[in-house]
């Protein structure tokens, strides 16, 4: 047996397995941003003291230039994270002018913007914002570079801080979820839970279709189970009607065989043993009689209940003439004289177990109640668009008020005092059905006998 699972549990788990991917890419990125969101404070800091470092840069009387470290644009770059700050400034290639000497400076600068990048000085990472700028002596310009520097101890913390906090409140949005998730499954299984106390406290002999209310998702389930519950409830019936018919049929001739078995008991005589063994054997073979067509019934029941029933194209001619040598020595041993008409093949579109069993029950209710020096004809006829079985006996026939209710099971047409339950025409016209055929009865020739037609349609 498949083990059960919560649903609960598992549309939370995967909740938390997909958020817990997005997340991590959401973090990936969020760290991303929060690098590039420092580093761009940040370098306008570094950009403003590197630009006033440059106003303070002059040309002396010597014209070597001389400049006068503003410390409030130093100051700029303190930070609670206890960065330590580095310049430097430079005059024309080869010409350093004060700070720090070792301090990398940028080759690349654009125009008179400042150029940044990261570096490592003295086994510490820093920034490094170097500008380009040049101090006029009124004749020339004397070029220079000014180079600002930090550790970037407070831009880590402050990409962490961001960092942190995201992760926070994707935490908090994921509790959240996962809350709403939970409570949220719960009330949606509410009404599974009422349709399952619904079904359980149900008799086990009430079969009717469920009408609890449901959500649209589970209807279909809902409506699966209305299904079966009433092909079950076909099915049950069938078997009650299987089972009652068949202890009311067979009970006749269990009795018969029961006194039978008395009497040879007591007989006096082996001719008397000999008559009651008789008697009871031909009990016994209408017991099988009536227990095989109680299970053919069954069988048309079932193939009637299903959605599908397998049908192919068969020749009718072929099947009729098999069923009918079949026949013949029964006929004979009956003193009927059993005849076939039909020629080439006739097709229809049926299921040939059961058009076989159909021509026998035909041909053996004809054989059964014609009597004595009768003629019975199986015969098929063909047009068009239709394909004919007749079967057709000379013998007394069923009187004409009695042919419709010889239609009905456990009906008998004459009193003829022939074995039989009353099932053979019921179970032609159940087959018939099966295949849209159509069971015709009327008096055969001269008026005489009984003709039984079926009626099928071509097959292509």
């Amino acid at each position: 047996m498949t083990a059960a699972y919560s649903l609960r549990r598992r549309l939370l788990f995967w909740l938390l397995i997909s958020t817990a991917v997005i997340g991590t890419l959401a973090l990936a990125d969020t760290w991303r941003e929060a690098v590039q969101t420092s580093n761009i404070v940040s370098d306008r800091v570094l950009a403003g003291s590197a630009l006033a470092i440059a106003e303070r840069v002059v040309v002396a009387e010597d014209g070597t230039l001389e400049v006068d470290i503003p410390y409030v644009a130093l100051e700029m770059l303190t930070s609670a994270a206890q960065d330590r700050v580095f310049y430097r400034v430079d005059g024309p290639p080869g010409d350093f002018i004060t700070g720090y000497q070792t301090l990398p400076v940028l080759k690349e600068t654009q125009g008179d913007t400042a150029a940044f990048a990261d570096d490592i000085f003295r086994g510490e990472p820093i920034r490094v914002a170097t500008l380009r700028r040049s101090a006029s002596t009124g004749i020339r310009s004397v070029p220079f570079v000014v180079t600002v520097a930090e550790t970037t101890i407070a831009r880590r913390h402050l990409a962490r801080a961001i960092l942190i906090r995201s992760a926070l409140r994707l935490a908090v949005m994921i509790a959240g979820a996962a809350l709403i998730v939970w409570i949220s499954v719960t009330v949606a299984l509410r009404p599974l839970y009422k349709l399952g106390d619904a079904i359980g406290e149900r008799s086990p002999d009430d079969l009717h279709p469920i009408e609890q209310s449901v959500p649209s998702e589970v209807q279909p389930l809902v409506d699966t189970v209305n299904s079966f519950m009433v092909r079950l409830q076909s099915a049950l019936d069938a078997l009650r009607n299987f089972t009652g018919n068949a202890s009311h049929q067979l009970r006749t001739p269990l009795a018969i065989i029961r006194t039978q078995l008395a009497l040879s008991a007591r007989a006096g005589s082996l001719d008397e043993a000999q008559h009651a063994a008789l008697k009871g054997d031909q009990a016994v073979a209408h017991a099988e009689r009536i227990l095989a067509q109680l299970l053919l019934m069954a069988k048309i029941d079932a193939a009637a209940a299903k959605e599908a029933l397998t049908a192919s194209a068969i020749d009718l001619t072929a099947i009729a003439q098999e069923i009918t040598g079949e026949q013949i020595p029964r006929a004979a041993e009956a003193g009927i004289d059993l005849g076939f008409e039909g020629e080439g093949p006739a097709m229809i579109r049926a299921e040939p177990l059961l058009i076989g069993e159909m021509l026998r029950n035909l041909a053996g209710n004809a054989i059964a109640y014609a009597g004595k020096g009768a003629e019975v004809t199986v015969r098929i006829l063909e047009d068009a668009e239709t394909v004919r079985l007749e079967v057709e006996d000379n013998g007394p026939g069923i009187p004409p008020e009695k042919l419709e209710a010889v239609r009905k099971r456990f009906s008998r047409g004459n009193e003829s005092g022939a074995p039989g339950a009353g099932l053979g025409l019921p179970i032609v016209e159940e087959i018939a059905n099966l295949f849209n055929a159509r069971l015709t009865l009327v008096p055969g020739r001269g008026g005489r006998g009984l003709k039984a037609s079926v009626m099928f349609s071509r097959a292509a």
